[in-house]
């Protein structure tokens, strides 16, 4: 696998230059961290380079590499740059291309299909033929949207089908994960596999899972009583756990073994235990997506005489009975961007390659993606993109070609519903706040600052929008990568904060500090949306 080539930032040398205006500053400014300055910093730096420079400075990113950029929002003028033209792994600042680049070639109005057509000619109630399922990529679609759709097939009269049901999948290719996505996150709800064809168990639209609950039994020794919702077949519980005396420790593990759909539930959970709750990724989402539409089918009195088939492309004559629509693609970005969905932002990147070459593939559709970046004056040739969501540790952006796209988009007619999609600093609610309703609370960027987060083991990031204490919009982008400590969060809010608090047209600065890590704060090494139940 390709790895990332990071410069170090030599702070070692740095230190050695620090002049005493800048440590007096830095002392003024925090009485529970010890800060260094980097290099060339004096009395000349005192505004918001100065600021900056020694916010990331802390210790935590010793060893690491930035790339950061912040310009005005208007004009376009950049008000600092550190490495803006290195590329560092982006994480989910990813889908900050993707789903531009989706809102511009589909439109905010783009829905998805799931159709229902009958492959053969009707005698009074019997279909003598196949009946098929044909989906387009629909990652929301919920297990009663397949029941409604049964229902409709129903009401047509339709009470016996002679055929098999075929699952139509052909819109996208046979490619299920992405390029580099770990083997040990497989079992992980945001690391599914993509069909065109899937099923999501709740409103979290998580397509291409079911969820695993696992409550204690009665008493010590019971297996654990499970649920697995939405209700299916397709999956098999292979129980080991074991409930054990109340106050013993909870060791209870959910996990899919790879290439099954068996899903192992072990370890102990004690007596008055509170569920244990997993969601957890299927094995071919196709056939998911056929199994609870079967079900759905027999529920509404229609009766399939064979087995489902997967993979068939449905007939030219084929007769609809049967269609379900997906919100609009303007709705569908709020859990998209809001909770880091990664399955969104792949199924978008396919459908994009479909909708823009016939080719529901990944290729096809990082090269729409590209091609559109380009025509809004970002370098693509200085950053590389090989997934839709950030997940594959092979995407390397700079902040100054994030910063060009932040820019170029604002004038675009879709900007305010996209905007709106960019998590805001400390809302209360998941689908405004989403990965950063925890962050910068109690400080001049909560309700203001809007942006996109990044997180994977070693690189965090975060860039959008926010205003300063002026009123003046910026930009921002900040990337980090290579550090060692388990979060690097608190760095990124300090830059924003003091963004917002500051007048950065008089460079009137108000530096903010890092803020200490919390003894309960979770490790930054995925984003905080990824782990259910959610820490943001």
């Amino acid at each position: 696998m390709s790895r990332p080539v990071i410069r170090s930032n030599r702070r070692g040398q740095r230190r050695a230059r620090i002049r005493p205006v800048v440590i007096g500053l830095a002392c003024i400014l925090t009485s529970t961290l010890t800060w260094s300055a980097p290099a060339g910093a004096g009395p000349s730096d005192d505004g918001l380079k100065g600021a900056i420079d020694t916010i990331l400075a802390n210790a935590r990113m010793d060893g690491g590499a930035a790339s950061v950029v912040i310009a005005d929002a208007t004009t376009g003028e950049r008000l600092y740059q550190r490495t803006g033209a290195d590329r560092l792994m982006p994480a989910s600042n990813t889908k900050l291309a993707t789903s531009v680049a989706a809102m511009a070639l589909l439109g905010p109005d783009y829905r998805y299909r799931t159709d229902v057509l009958a492959g053969g000619p009707r005698s009074g109630s019997t279909l003598r033929g196949d009946l098929y399922l044909r989906g387009s990529g629909d990652p929301t679609a919920l297990a009663q949207d397949y029941d409604r759709l049964a229902a409709d097939v129903a009401a047509t009269g339709i009470r016996r089908v002679t055929g098999r049901l075929v699952a139509d999948d052909t819109r996208f290719d046979t490619q299920r994960l992405g390029r580099s996505w770990a083997s040990d996150d497989e079992s992980s709800y945001y690391s599914a596999q993509i069909s065109p064809l899937t099923v999501a168990p709740d409103t979290d639209y998580d397509s291409g899972t079911v969820i695993v609950e696992a409550l204690p039994g009665s008493r010590p020794g019971a297996r654990p009583r499970i649920k697995v919702t939405p209700p299916t077949d397709y999956v098999r519980l292979d129980v080991r756990g074991t409930t054990v005396p109340a106050g013993q420790p909870d060791t209870l593990a959910v996990e899919r073994q790879h290439g099954t759909n068996t899903i192992t539930v072990s370890g102990n959970i004690p007596v008055g235990a509170g569920a244990t709750k997993e969601w957890i990724t299927v094995w071919e989402p196709t056939g998911y997506a056929a199994a609870v539409f079967s079900d759905a089918l027999a529920r509404h009195g229609v009766r399939v005489a064979g087995s489902p088939r997967l993979g068939r492309p449905t007939p030219a004559g084929a007769k609809e009975l049967a269609s379900h629509r997906s919100m609009p693609l303007r709705e569908l970005m709020i859990p998209f961007m809001q909770l880091s969905n990664n399955m969104h932002a792949e199924t978008l990147t396919k459908t994009m390659g479909w909708e823009t070459s016939g080719r529901g593939t990944w290729a096809a559709g990082l090269a729409a993606v590209d091609g559109y970046l380009k025509q809004e004056g970002v370098a693509t040739a200085e950053l590389r993109q090989v997934d839709g969501s950030g997940l594959s540790r092979m995407n390397l952006f700079p902040a100054e070609q994030l910063t060009t796209l932040l820019l170029s988009v604002r004038d675009a007619p879709w900007y305010a519903d996209w905007y709106a999609s960019l998590p805001l600093a400390c809302h209360p609610d998941r689908f405004t706040g989403g990965t950063l309703r925890t962050r910068m609370c109690g400080t001049a960027a909560a309700l203001n600052a809007r942006g996109k987060t990044g997180s994977l083991t070693g690189a965090s990031a975060l860039s959008g929008y926010v205003k300063d204490a002026a009123g003046r919009e910026l930009t921002y982008s900040v990337v980090l990568n290579n550090y060692l400590a388990s979060s690097v969060k608190s760095i990124e809010d300090a830059i924003v904060v003091t963004l917002a608090k500051s007048d950065t047209a008089k460079d009137t600065v108000t530096a903010v500090p890092p803020k200490p890590r919390r003894a309960s704060e979770a490790p930054a090494d995925l984003e905080c949306s990824w782990r259910k139940p959610a820490l943001c």
